[in-house]
């Protein structure tokens, strides 16, 4: 759903035909939020004068509003089995994997572990990187949040006649 990491950051669950972006989050790790949302952080920062006095005395002050805004970006978590449509797939990772520039991928967690970075995409071909190593600022469309598509798996008891 969400890495380890991102626990600390305001959060929410995807939500189907959302657009989202790799973004840096405060503590440095990867995860994804909601293009909207970065984008109006940096329309506010470009906005606010950089050195200016008021500025200057809010860093001073421990009240720097950039870093406030950008802690305020809520990770978006997606659950496993979900379906991603995933863009701008630098050219490294293409040859690396297999892939093209645009995929459709599903969202899965590696393990369970504590501590440990979990979350990954599963392209077609089975391969799959964590989360971890796509690049900041690519573009990943959320598809299908359902597992839905999956044809449920009959049981004997389907097979046993009712008296």
């Amino acid at each position: 759903m969400c890495d380890y990491s991102l626990h600390t950051f305001p959060n929410r669950l995807a939500t189907d035909g959302e657009d989202l972006v790799v973004y840096r989050f405060g503590a440095g790790s990867l995860g994804l939020a909601s293009q909207a949302d970065v984008c109006s952080v940096i329309s506010a920062a470009k906005s606010e004068k950089l050195w200016s006095w008021s500025h200057f005395k809010g860093w001073f002050l421990g009240q720097n509003s950039r870093w406030e805004a950008q802690n305020r970006i809520p990770a978006v978590c997606v659950p496993p089995g979900a379906r991603l449509i995933v863009r701008d797939i630098p050219k490294s990772l293409q040859r690396e994997l297999g892939v093209n520039d645009t995929e459709e991928v599903e969202f899965t967690e590696t393990t369970a572990e504590i501590n440990a970075y979990r979350d990954a995409i599963r392209f077609h071909n089975s391969r799959q990187i964590l989360l971890q190593e796509l690049r900041e600022g690519q573009r990943v469309r959320v598809v299908s949040t359902s597992v839905s598509e999956l044809e449920p798996i009959g049981t004997e008891w389907d097979r046993i006649p009712a008296r």
